[in-house]
């Protein structure tokens, strides 16, 4: 079959100028777009939502008894921003010096045109696959996706599949690893008093700065020492601090939210018992005052093995098409992914093209060329898995 890719231009152009900015979250017209594409390949297309804006889309093709492919991409954006300076009509998809500009032409409409593109490709042959394919554009991931893929592989929506491509910003590499995330919220409680006597109350504020040098030390004795071949270290970041009604109140309660991010193979509740031990410590030696950690989230880390038939062959093809070693690499960002990993019977993979810098950013851009090499590395292996 032709590996003619141009299609894939156009379409991207298409998907952005549907606007999908989260928040606010509309989904309904990308998705509706996604849903009438993908019925018009001949593919079985579930579009559903748990309330009226987080639509996703859910479309099958082939017979559930042989090997079953996702191809996995967001279909929502982030927000514009008031003061974002474009150049570029961000809903315009203008094409400029082998670019195509516009808000989430990177992240993450580049992989979703490039899986849509696969699929509408396969058309005339659908009567010949012996897997199943599922193609899934998916609501919510860049506010976590609660009420995307989360919520779609809670509710059965999301069929097991032997192997899972999450479209995501890896500059066309293979990712098989992604680090988890656990948030925390710490909380010192204190007495209040008039500033004019501080003696007499107890400050949270300054506790909780006790406490912030103690999670510093454990990153940097504990977390620094805790490496992944691909993923670097595990890590731990004061994200936000909140506390005190006045300056001339010494304030009785501070807290602080967390992000510590976890390599494959540690325990969330190994790395939440690090965390209360850590309050705990701070509470023996400072008895005036509470400390306490909660508010516990979680999002799991995943790896695939590299050995793995798919991942291998899917490594070998990107490299023939990137001109790049077929070596894996690790994703630092978060994808839904973390909600996945529940789906992949055998393996996940990060790919797309560009980097994540690109993403999120005025004049936010995809390379024409980068995206028909996602294209066609996406093709090949749904070629070789599902007709070979």
């Amino acid at each position: 079959m032709s590996q003619k890719s141009g299609p894939v231009v156009e379409l991207l152009q298409r998907l952005i100028r549907i606007p999908s900015p989260n928040p606010p979250g509309d989904c309904r017209p990308i998705a509706a777009f996604c849903e009438q594409y993908l019925l018009a390949a001949g593919f079985q297309v579930t579009c559903v939502a748990p309330d009226d804006r987080a639509w996703s889309v859910v479309a099958t093709a082939g017979r559930s008894d042989g090997p079953s492919i996702m191809y996995h991409a967001h279909i929502d954006t982030v927000p514009l921003g008031q003061n974002a300076r474009w150049h570029f009509d961000p809903f315009g998809g203008e094409i400029v010096d082998g670019r195509i500009y516009g808000l989430g032409s990177i992240d993450d409409k580049a992989p979703l045109a490039a899986m849509l593109a696969v699929a509408a490709r396969l058309k005339d042959c659908l009567h010949r696959l012996k897997g199943q394919l599922v193609v899934v554009g998916a609501a919510e991931e860049e506010v976590g996706g609660q009420l995307g893929t989360k919520w779609l592989a809670e509710n059965g929506y999301l069929p097991p599949c032997d192997f899972v491509v999450v479209g995501e910003q890896t500059h066309n590499r293979v990712a098989i690893a992604n680090k988890g995330v656990l948030r925390a919220t710490f909380r010192v409680s204190g007495r209040t008093a008039h500033a004019t006597n501080p003696a007499r109350g107890s400050n949270a504020i300054n506790g909780m700065a006790h406490l912030i040098l103690d999670l510093e030390r454990y990153g940097r004795d504990t977390l620094d020492r805790r490496r992944h071949p691909l993923l670097g270290t595990a890590s731990i970041n004061v994200g936000v601090i909140e506390g005190g009604v006045s300056a001339n109140v010494v304030p009785d309660a501070c807290l602080i939210r967390v992000d510590r991010r976890t390599l494959p193979g540690e325990d969330p509740e190994t790395v939440m018992a690090e965390l209360q031990a850590i309050a705990a410590a701070r509470q023996a030696a400072d008895l005036e005052r509470a400390y306490t950690v909660g508010d516990f989230q979680v999002s799991n880390w995943f790896q695939t093995a590299a050995d793995d038939p798919f991942t291998r062959r899917f490594l070998q093809i990107s490299a023939e098409e990137t001109g790049a070693p077929a070596e894996p690499v690790g994703y630092l960002p978060g994808s839904d992914a973390k909600h996945l990993t529940g789906v992949a019977r055998r393996g996940m993979i990060v790919f797309g093209p560009g980097t994540y810098e690109r993403a999120h950013s005025a004049d936010e851009y995809t390379e024409i060329a980068e995206l028909e090499i996602t294209y066609r590395v996406l093709q090949r292996f749904a070629d070789e898995v599902l007709l070979g």
